[in-house]
């Protein structure tokens, strides 16, 4: 025990060792993760200031998708720009409390995207299934509480993970097989038989995760089966086509941190689960913009407005 308690002491910050220490792959990663970041940035900047300035893009939908947009730039900047910043200074330490906090805003952030990202989907189910109810249904009102909600839902599973992962002790070495503190990794580096709180808590946490995935998955069920008897395929390929890149971009979000979740027992660095955190940590706010901005009409006329009345003066 009083070793424990010393080892407690000593560890005042970590050592965020991700990627391999070699100045040109630490260049290129710092590269990379630049451009994916600023991408990331603009791309979600851009559905904000859009879904805000046009009038024909004040719909639920759009507002929720202008949160999810903000969630997406909070959630990135929580971990990247300290990994470009480190692999440029070749200085990977974080301190403790610095670690402590980007675990729970990475999982304030990603609950909340993942709530958010439920509330969405009923709403294309109301809007889909039950059209005439929809305005009465999906008010501003009744709005701003689904997303006040999913705020609130990802600030307490942030906390409640933070705190089972920070009452244990923490034993030996404070390397972090990462590039940025995440609870698997941190709970390797726990001493045996002190994980068992935040086991009960991610078990706890990925049931009701998949419960709330099999919700949403019906209300899929239930809205293709609404579209298949559209008469027309134009209608159709317009209802799918707003349905289709949502569902995408829950299958990928959930995959990757299952898959980099299942790795939790391992005590030895895995490139997969290296891989798995860099896709479902910058793969979403990057991927968002593109899936909800491209692929939508709305969002692109409401563009071309913007950049029609900038070009207008000079023509």
């Amino acid at each position: 025990m009083h070793e424990k308690l010393i080892n407690v002491t000593l560890i005042t910050k970590f050592l965020l060792m991700g990627f391999p220490d070699d100045q040109v792959l630490q260049r290129l990663y710092a590269a990379f993760f630049s451009l994916v970041y600023l991408v990331a940035l603009m791309g979600n900047i851009l559905i904000i200031t859009l879904t805000t300035i046009d009038q024909h893009l004040q719909t639920p939908m759009y507002f929720f998708l202008k949160n999810l947009s903000l969630i997406d730039i909070c959630y990135i900047s929580v971990t990247v720009p300290k990994s470009i910043m480190n692999s440029l200074t070749n200085s990977h330490s974080i301190s403790f409390m610095g670690c402590a906090s980007q675990v729970f805003l990475v999982l304030v952030f990603a609950g909340t995207e993942f709530a958010l990202l439920l509330v969405m989907s009923y709403d294309r189910y109301v809007a889909i299934c039950c059209p005439l109810h929809y305005e009465a249904v999906m008010n501003r009102g009744s709005c701003v509480q689904m997303v006040t909600a999913s705020w609130f839902i990802g600030c307490v599973y942030g906390s409640i993970h933070v705190a089972g992962t920070f009452s244990v002790h923490f034993c030996g070495s404070n390397i972090v097989h990462q590039f940025f503190c995440d609870i698997p990794s941190l709970l390797t580096l726990a001493c045996s038989g002190e994980q068992i709180l935040e086991y009960v808590f991610i078990i706890v946490s990925f049931c009701f995760v998949f419960v709330c995935f099999t919700f949403m998955v019906a209300s899929y069920v239930y809205i293709v089966s609404t579209v298949l008897r559209i008469p027309s395929s134009q209608g159709r390929f317009k209802t799918f086509s707003t349905c289709m890149p949502h569902l995408t971009v829950v299958t990928l979000f959930l995959s990757s941190v299952y898959i980099a979740y299942l790795g939790l027992n391992s005590k030895s660095p895995s490139s997969l689960n290296i891989f798995m955190s860099v896709l479902y940590s910058l793969l979403p706010p990057s991927l968002n913009p593109v899936i909800y901005s491209l692929r939508n009409r709305d969002m692109k006329v409401a563009l071309g407005k913007v950049f029609g009345e900038k070009m207008t003066p000079n023509i």
